[in-house]
């Protein structure tokens, strides 16, 4: 397996405030629960609340609990953001090892950098990036306008080939046997832009962000649309079939509820095998997100799979055992030692053309 020096960044360390908090059994049942698919119904805490042998006065208050301590980042609906025409990429970046601080500032002023974090690689500063689908610079330019002000000295574009997995689930209950046991493989996901319509634009401008934690979520939305709840919740429904929603759910802060590593498993893959085995490698519990990306002279890697773990060890054995599964085992890990940036995009904002005018004059 190959190595990454340590000398290409920081020792790992955990974020201000981000030591995790005892949980019990309850919290962790709501949290797994949370993270799935929240119910696209009128009172979704109810359906939650029964699932774990709970009253919805208590799922709630849970839930509410759990976002006061920073274990819960928000409920909120997850969009498509392919789906929706957004251009979007992973970026790897090399910018000064002394101080990454100020790039990565500068990086996340961006409003579709999304999640920014230093690694310990020589590109140190690994961030994703979108642009809206009729932005006047377009992606490509994006990059070479912020590689510039952020002093990079070198930029990497790792656009998604093929999506195997995107299902950011913290697995709450399970132990390390659990996170590195593989699931049924699925297809991989369509990534093409899908129809939509002003009404769409309008009901995700209405219900980003964050949802209230209240009986009837949804109803703030509906009422601000203009339309009664069912109708909104009948048109998510069919966002979600179209592809434009994802799912409603719960996002963590990882380290506040225990998963203090993450960690980059890239793979060297042969070409003729990718197919069989991208599908195989996203199937296991603890890995999150699987893409296959361009390879490069010196970067070899065609399999990027994103580990989750209490611990680097857990982490390291998620990825130990897809690489005996798969019998691929030449491979480089990449952990994070700061999170610079990690939000939900905010979709038909004002955001991105500010940012254009302010750093490209268009």
């Amino acid at each position: 397996m190959a190595s990454v020096s340590a000398r290409h960044g920081a020792k790992l360390r955990s974020r201000k405030d981000g030591a995790a908090i005892p949980l019990d059994d309850l919290d962790r049942r709501l949290l797994n629960l949370m993270q799935g698919r929240f119910p696209l119904i009128e009172k979704p805490y109810e359906r939650v609340a029964s699932e774990a042998g709970v009253s919805e006065a208590e799922a709630i208050k849970r839930v509410q609990h759990l976002i006061d301590e920073r274990i819960i980042r928000q409920v909120t609906p997850i969009f498509d953001t392919r789906a929706l025409g957004y251009s979007s990429m992973l970026v790897a970046a090399k910018v000064d090892p002394e101080n990454p601080w100020r790039a990565a500032q500068v990086i996340n002023e961006h409003p579709g950098v999304s999640h920014n974090y230093l690694r310990n690689h020589e590109f140190n500063i690994w961030f994703t990036i979108a642009t809206e689908p009729d932005s006047p610079l377009g992606l490509d330019r994006t990059l070479e306008v912020l590689g510039e002000a952020a002093g990079a000295e070198s930029i990497r574009q790792l656009p998604t080939l093929k999506l195997f997995k995107i299902r950011m689930d913290l697995e709450m209950e399970g132990d390390t046997k659990a996170l590195a046991t593989a699931a049924e493989a699925a297809a991989p996901a369509e990534t093409e832009r899908q129809p939509y319509d002003e009404f769409d634009i309008e009901v995700i401008r209405a219900l980003q962000g964050d949802m209230p934690v209240v009986s009837e979520p949804y109803a703030p939305a509906a009422e601000k649309l203009g339309i009664d709840q069912q109708r909104l919740l009948d048109h998510l429904e069919g966002m979600r079939e179209r592809r434009l929603l994802r799912r409603v759910a719960a996002i963590l802060f990882h380290r506040r509820a225990g998963f203090s590593a993450n960690g980059m498993g890239v793979w060297k893959v042969p070409d003729d095998r990718i197919m069989e085995l991208g599908p195989r490698m996203a199937a296991f519990r603890g890995i999150s997100h699987c893409y296959q990306r361009p390879t490069y002279e010196d970067w070899p890697y065609s399999i990027f799979t994103m580990a989750h773990g209490r611990s680097k060890e857990e982490c390291d054995a998620i990825l130990d055992s897809i690489a005996d599964a798969t019998g691929i085992h030449e491979r480089a890990t990449l952990y994070s030692s700061t999170e610079f940036k990690k939000i939900r995009l905010l979709y038909f904002t004002e955001d991105f053309r500010a940012w254009e005018r302010k750093y490209a004059g268009v």
